[in-house]
């Protein structure tokens, strides 16, 4: 399965690409820094999942999510973020985000996502399932993930 990470910190991409890429099954298919890079990445790459922060270089995330849900086999977005106000949940949620997790908090629930999402593909991989079907599972609106998760709109 492969992932994308969007973030304007560095030490960030690296801490994140070097948790992620111990995940059996997961590889990084690319980092950026900025809205345009992450943009021509996911559009390059065509990942399953994207690991997205709201704050960007040129930009921000939402501009991302944005584009990226407009498309046609749209990867799972994931936002991980320091500034989780319910302002910006609700406006992840609206625009099509995934998951949305505080980076201060709830870090290790993106991975545990990630390893979800790469045992259920797996999965649908072994019984002849495709992109759409194994990704499709994965909304906040599905009341497994919101048990597991928690709701977009928690402070």
């Amino acid at each position: 399965m492969k992932v994308v990470i969007v973030d304007d910190s560095a030490l960030l991409r690296q801490r994140l690409a070097a948790m992620i890429s111990r995940l059996p099954g997961v590889e990084i298919a690319g980092e950026a820094k900025s809205a345009a890079q992450a943009l021509e990445l996911i559009r390059r790459c065509h990942p399953e999942a994207v690991v997205l922060d709201i704050r960007l270089n040129d930009g921000n995330g939402f501009d991302v999510l944005r584009q990226v849900k407009r498309e046609p086999g749209a990867p799972v977005v994931i936002m991980l973020t320091s500034f989780p106000s319910t302002k910006a949940r609700q406006t992840c949620q609206a625009l099509g985000g995934d998951f949305f997790f505080d980076k201060a908090t709830e870090f290790q629930k993106a991975l545990e996502v990630l390893t979800d999402m790469e045992l259920k593909q797996r999965k649908h991989a072994s019984s002849g399932g495709n992109k759409a079907a194994r990704t499709g599972v994965w909304s906040m609106s599905n009341p497994k993930m919101v048990a597991r998760y928690g709701r977009h709109n928690q402070t």
